[in-house]
C-alpha cells in the first residue's frame, strides 16, 4: 500500500502522540498501552487501557468512547503503543471487531513483526486484519 506524504505525515504524528502518552500516563499493571486515533475532523483523541483480572477494557476501546464523548464520531486511523518503549502493538481480536462494527473504513497501524527499531509500520485496512468476519450490521434488522 502506498501512502502519500501527507498520509505519512498524519500517521506519524499519531504514533508519536500514542507514543507520548505511554511514556507519561502509563503507570504500572493497570494501564501498559496508549492508543491514538484521528477523526475525520483531523483532531487526535487518546486514551490507555484500563487493566483488571474481570477484563478491563483496551486502549483502543477507551479512544473510541472518548471520542464520542468529544463529538469525534468519525474515526479514521488507529495505532496502540505499549508502555517500556515496546513500540506499536497490533489490536487484540475483540478490539479488531469493535473496530470493523463501528468504523469499517478505519484504517490501523501495525507493524510488520521485525525486530524493535527496524519494525516498519504500515497503515492497513480494519477488514483486512479481521478477514471473513461475522458483520454485526449485516445481521440487524431492517426498519422497512
Amino acid at each position: 500500500m502506498t501512502m502519500s506524504a501527507q498520509g505519512q505525515q498524519l500517521d506519524q504524528e499519531l504514533v508519536e502522540a500514542a507514543a507520548h502518552v505511554a511514556r507519561t500516563r502509563c503507570r504500572g499493571d493497570n494501564h501498559t498501552i496508549a492508543a491514538a486515533a484521528r477523526a475525520r475532523d483531523g483532531r487526535i483523541v487518546t486514551g490507555v487501557n484500563a487493566y483488571h483480572f474481570t477484563g478491563g477494557p483496551c486502549a483502543e476501546l477507551v479512544v473510541i468512547g472518548a471520542a464520542a464523548a468529544q463529538g469525534a464520531y468519525e474515526l479514521e486511523t488507529m495505532v496502540a503503543v505499549g508502555d517500556r518503549e515496546r513500540g506499536v502493538v497490533p489490536p487484540c481480536g475483540r478490539c479488531r471487531q469493535v473496530m470493523l462494527d463501528y468504523f469499517p473504513g478505519m484504517r490501523v497501524i501495525v507493524g510488520d513483526g521485525g525486530t524493535k527499531g527496524s519494525e516498519r509500520l504500515r497503515a492497513v485496512g480494519i477488514a483486512e486484519l479481521l478477514p471473513s468476519t461475522y458483520v454485526w450490521a449485516d445481521h440487524q434488522l431492517s426498519e422497512e
